[in-house]
């Protein structure tokens, strides 16, 4: 299906998808949806890169359609990247700088959070190498002695 740009009256998005790219857009203070859905879906693709099992289908259910779509397409990485690893890693898919990479997955991974709560965050963060509970807003979490 081929769309008509200049059609006014198109929603772009799902109701849902759209109230996330608010979220984005308002904690990343991007100008424009369009720009919180590039940061979006970079951001969530790089995360199904990482992300495998219960989590990642739990992930997925938790987020608006289009979001989980983005994540759920990745096939996972046999070698998951630290936190750092990751940012770099977006950066270089982009071109963009390593600064406007970490500020567009802080930004996405508040509004993934606000998604899943805290205890699904949690289990995503056990699985995830270290470095992204950072990203996420989080301490970093360390294993009990």
């Amino acid at each position: 299906m081929i769309s008509d740009r200049h059609a006014p009256t198109q929603q772009p998005y799902g109701t849902a998808y759209e109230q996330m790219l608010e979220k984005v857009r308002y904690e990343g203070a991007y100008p424009t949806l369009e720009r919180a859905d590039e940061a979006v879906r970079l951001v969530l693709a790089g995360l199904g890169r990482q992300l495998t099992g219960d989590e990642r289908v739990d992930l997925a259910g938790c987020l608006p359609l289009e979001a989980a779509r983005v994540l759920t397409t990745q096939i996972p990485d046999p070698r998951p990247l630290t936190g750092w690893a990751f940012v770099k890693d977006l950066a270089a898919r982009t071109g963009a700088s390593l600064a406007t990479t970490r500020w567009d997955t802080g930004s996405v991974f508040s509004a993934v959070a606000a998604y899943t709560g805290p205890d699904l965050l949690t289990r995503i963060l056990r699985q995830l190498p270290t470095g992204y509970a950072l990203l996420f807003g989080r301490a970093e979490l360390t294993p009990a002695a």
